[in-house]
């Protein structure tokens, strides 16, 4: 293999090293649930991307073809990341925040999760809550 390949592949894989570090590091040490969120699904992406990137790279230099499988994987991850993280945007905003603290719509619905009549299965009843303490799915 020519030096040079060799010296991109480990430039990739120190990037994408730092850029899992950087991931992890903030999905541990940032305040409040929605900006740890932020923390895997952008360096960590990006790091998980490097490695491909490097995989591929090396199959290249080294066996003279192109590896479809990291495609594949790279595919999947850019895809699947963002949907992960609006789940959890979503579940995190239902169950810390009421209707009233979120601002206006700017058209002339609600917000989509608030417009149902009745809480949604699974959620916890707050103190005081006039429906009592029974769990979401007796009432």
């Amino acid at each position: 293999m020519a030096f040079l390949a060799e010296l991109i592949i480990a430039l990739l894989l120190v990037v994408a090293g730092f850029f899992g570090i950087v991931g992890s590091f903030g999905l541990i040490r940032l305040k409040d649930p929605m900006s740890r969120l932020h923390a895997p699904t952008k360096a960590t992406t990006l790091g998980v991307g490097g490695v491909l990137i490097a995989s591929m790279l090396y199959f290249l230099a080294e066996k003279g073809m192109v590896s479809a499988h990291e495609l594949m994987i790279s595919l999947f991850l850019f895809l699947t990341a963002p949907i992960v993280a609006h789940f959890i945007a979503k579940v995190h905003l239902h169950l810390r925040a009421s209707d009233e603290k979120l601002p206006r719509s700017e058209g002339q619905g609600d917000w989509a999760g608030y417009a149902a009549q009745s809480k949604a299965r699974g959620v916890r009843n707050e103190p005081g809550d006039p429906e009592g303490e029974r769990p979401a799915e007796n009432r």
